[in-house]
């Protein structure tokens, strides 16, 4: 049963901007919208629709602190329709209005900055990649230089033989910003010419990254992370003219130790 909510929940994260319901959501796994609402509570300890509502505020939360659009462009990114709902839901959740919210968090990162250690940032433009990942909702702490992931992951070592030598990569998604739902995909890049004739063991899958300028550091090992992380909320990019977009950034291994890379946007 785990295996089905876990692809119930990554479908609500990737659907946070429609307007599909959990109805639609029933439909595509055949079961009662009753059942999968039964079934999401069992296994996470929350209903689908306030999981999605989690994640929704969580998204516009990192994307008030870190990017340029104006709060209605948030709101509907976000998959609001309705400005004033998305106002009562954010002040409902964090105690003040979104615009304040923006206020205040970026003063708190502006009196941090002076107090991190400096990283060298450089911008990358990277094609279109895929990758085999499972997903994990109770990580542990972010494997040293990703060499020993396989063991703390179920079926990674059941992975095709030809994926063995493949680059190990962790996308993480309470960051930037802590989520109450901590999720990371970890796994292994795929040549795009092999992508489509892998038989991925459960409970992997095969997800794109589209062509997209990353910010990167690089890291000793992983206990520069969150140095790394905090580092880059507080400067931002604005002085390359790029920001941060909130997106998931991705933890790869390079040859000198880890490479954080941080999805960012152009400045409009």
């Amino acid at each position: 049963m785990f295996n089905e909510m876990m692809r119930a929940e990554i479908w609500l994260q990737e659907t946070l901007n429609s307007q599909l319901s959990i109805e639609d959501l029933a439909t595509r796994m055949g079961y009662s919208s009753s059942q999968v609402r039964r079934r999401f509570r069992q296994s996470f300890g929350i209903s689908p629709s306030a999981y999605r509502d989690m994640l929704r505020l969580e998204k516009a939360a990192r994307m008030l602190i870190h990017t340029p659009y104006g709060v209605h462009d948030i709101a509907r990114c976000c998959g609001y329709r309705n400005h004033s709902a998305f106002t009562r839901a954010f002040q409902r959740r964090y105690r003040v209005a979104p615009r304040e919210y923006r206020q205040n968090q970026r003063l708190e990162l502006y009196r941090q900055r002076h107090s991190l250690p400096h990283f060298s940032v450089r911008l990358l433009d990277l094609p279109l990649r895929r990758a085999a990942v499972t997903r994990l909702y109770q990580p542990p702490e972010l494997i040293d230089n990703l060499d020993g992931w396989k063991a703390n992951v179920e079926g990674a070592y059941d992975l095709p033989a030809r994926l063995n030598n493949a680059a190990p990569i962790a996308i993480l998604h309470d960051h930037p910003m802590a989520s109450e739902a901590p999720r990371v995909d970890i796994g292994v890049h795929v040549d795009e010419e092999h992508a489509h004739r892998l038989a991925l063991p459960l409970p992997f899958r095969l997800v794109m990254m589209p062509a997209q300028r990353y910010a990167c550091i690089d890291l000793a090992d992983s206990s520069q992370l969150g140095s790394a992380m905090m580092f880059m909320a507080c400067r931002s990019m604005s002085e390359h003219g790029v920001y941060l977009s909130g997106d998931a950034p991705q933890l790869v291994k390079s040859h000198n130790g880890l490479e954080l890379r941080l999805p960012v946007l152009e400045e409009e």
